[in-house]
């Protein structure tokens, strides 16, 4: 039995309206753990992550001295606590047999739970990478994972949506890398196997994985083209074949940032902190 709070019945009744507006029949139900996720995610984000690096990290984290160095280390921290509760909620979703027979209108209520954490979670996303403004593309990954995701309580791609969760994989591997740097062990030995786990992990998930699961997805979509509105096809389209060149674009730009660590001559392509143009969530489609 699900655990029940106070605050769910208003929250349902709040999603009402937008549930019709937007047509999302699931939403109500899935509503209250979309604002809980989100809640929690802001949470890590402005108290419980500062507070615990501090006192885990007191040089590494006490040495950060500019705001946005503060925030990145933070929103890396959220981004590894989003990965260890969506990927197992993801891989949950995999043996329904709904989803398999139905995969772009089939509806299944562990879709509805993992799309609910997601949502909050790129909610937040969008959210700081309005107010901490730090590159155009961290905005748009935020905004097309949040739309889409949404779309799933029609319901809509419940087969998919987990499967493409399953990238965040790799963020596992580059929140690491990026931790290493900033406590002292850039160019190590552990950075070094380590950024060879991420960029075999990235490139297996995002890019192989990432675009067998496209084709298939477009596939899904053509078949459907009678049932579905031109704006649909479009948006859905665009926005899957935009977060896969946004996966090849950081894939090309991690390469030379790992090298950087261990080749003096080579240089990434931009310079950002820490050298990695790659958001801290690391696309989810």
């Amino acid at each position: 039995m699900s655990l029940s709070l106070p605050t769910d019945r208003p929250l349902r009744a709040i999603a009402q309206p937008m549930a019709r507006l937007l047509n999302l029949p699931h939403l109500p139900d899935h509503f209250p753990l979309l604002v809980y996720a989100f809640i929690l995610f802001t949470s890590v984000h402005l108290v419980i992550s500062p507070y615990l690096s501090a006192r885990i990290f007191p040089v590494s984290y006490g040495k950060l001295r500019s705001k946005r160095a503060i925030n990145q280390w933070n929103i890396q921290v959220v981004s590894l606590f989003h990965v260890f509760i969506v990927l197992p909620l993801a891989l949950a979703c995999f043996g329904s047999d709904t989803l398999k027979a139905d995969k772009l209108w089939g509806w299944d209520e562990r879709v509805g739970r993992t799309v609910a954490v997601a949502c909050g979670y790129f909610l937040w996303d969008t959210l700081d990478a309005i107010f901490n403004f730090d590159d155009l593309g961290f905005l748009i990954h935020g905004v097309s994972c949040f739309t889409l995701y949404m779309m799933t309580f029609r319901p809509f791609l419940g087969y998919y949506a987990p499967r493409f969760l399953t990238w965040e994989l790799s963020t596992i591997f580059l929140n690491i890398h990026r931790f290493l740097d900033k406590t002292g062990h850039t160019g190590s030995s552990a950075q070094w196997l380590n950024g060879v786990v991420l960029l075999s992990t990235f490139f297996s998930v995002r890019i192989v994985y990432g675009w067998y699961l496209t084709l298939d997805f477009m596939r899904s979509l053509y078949a459907a083209r009678a049932e579905l509105p031109t704006a649909y096809l479009l948006a859905f389209a665009l926005g899957n074949l935009t977060l896969n060149g946004l996966n090849l674009t950081w894939f090309y730009k991690m390469i030379f940032a790992i090298r950087k660590r261990f080749d003096g001559e080579s240089k990434p392509l931009t310079g950002p902190e820490n050298g990695i143009a790659v958001p801290a969530d690391a696309p989810a489609h």
